[in-house]
């Protein structure tokens, strides 16, 4: 599948004038860019507008379609014929860098709840809730393969992370996740301000690649684990998912339901792993 690279995103850093508390010079530090992004489905001749995500810009074109997998707009990677950067000349560039547009196959099924998806995606939380739950099911999500990894080994893979977060080293500001493949090599770390679009950003790169399921693959998050990342591993296929933070009661009981194997707190080579009740 040839995808067009999204390299004309706006910058994902800027500078900013500070000045401190205790003194009375000024000077400049970098923040982390949150700007909109536009996602547009195409199926033939029609082309809507699926939703607008404030994300840190970068890596795009994985986003979209990261989350048209999560969300179930596609059933096989076949089904994602192109992801690519608007080209209405009537908009600016940087307008144009920020609206996204995903080709499917005519033939892909509708999601469950398409009708739903016309909202704002904020950064701080993803598309969660209760009757996702359900949405699962009637999605016919298979429950995932066991992780072939120890304990002790899955703890230690948020190391993985280690001097990979280049924007959150100038910043402070970001999460970062990882996909690690069976032989415990993280083939894919993405940071983003939003840790769902992190997550997105490193599941559409495993699509694009057409590496779907993920069987025995380890999903490494930098942040706390909510529900709406262990519904984006499961759709995956992942086996494993390893957070530095807390997980909810929502996550731990829906990585219970699917076989997920489910670690937080993870520092040091250290981690909880959260058991089915």
């Amino acid at each position: 599948m040839a995808m067009p690279s999204d390299e004309l995103a706006p910058s994902s850093v800027a500078r900013v004038k500070v000045q401190k508390t205790d003194s009375d010079v000024t000077s400049s530090d970098s923040v982390v860019v949150e700007e909109p992004l536009e996602i547009r489905i195409k199926r033939g001749k029609s082309e809507d507008q699926l939703g607008i995500t404030m994300r840190t810009p970068g890596a795009d074109l994985e986003l979209a379609a990261g989350f048209l997998w999560g969300e179930g707009f596609l059933k096989s990677p076949d089904e994602l014929i192109s992801v690519k950067v608007c080209a209405d000349k009537s908009l600016s560039l940087r307008q144009r860098a920020n609206v996204v547009i995903a080709e499917i196959n005519e033939n892909a099924e509708e999601a469950v709840r398409i009708l739903e998806r016309r909202f704002t995606i904020t950064s701080a939380c993803g598309v969660c809730g209760s009757t996702n739950i359900s949405d699962l099911h009637k999605r016919e999500v298979k429950k995932v393969e066991k992780a072939k990894h120890s304990i002790q080994e899955l703890a230690q893979m948020v190391e993985l992370l280690d001097g990979r977060q280049k924007i959150f080293e100038k910043t402070g500001g970001l999460h970062a996740a990882a996909l690690v493949n069976p032989e415990g090599v993280a083939v894919w770390v993405r940071e983003d301000v939003g840790r769902h679009n992190a997550v997105d950003k490193v599941i559409g790169a495993a699509l694009m690649d057409k590496k779907l399921p993920l069987a025995d693959w380890t999903l490494v998050v930098s942040g706390r684990v909510g529900y709406e990342l262990v519904q984006k591993a499961v759709c995956a296929g992942i086996s494993a998912l390893v957070g530095v933070s807390a997980p909810t009661s929502l996550a731990v009981d829906l990585a219970a339901e699917f076989n997920l194997t489910l670690l937080a707190f993870a520092r040091g080579g250290h981690a909880k792993q959260y058991l089915p009740s």
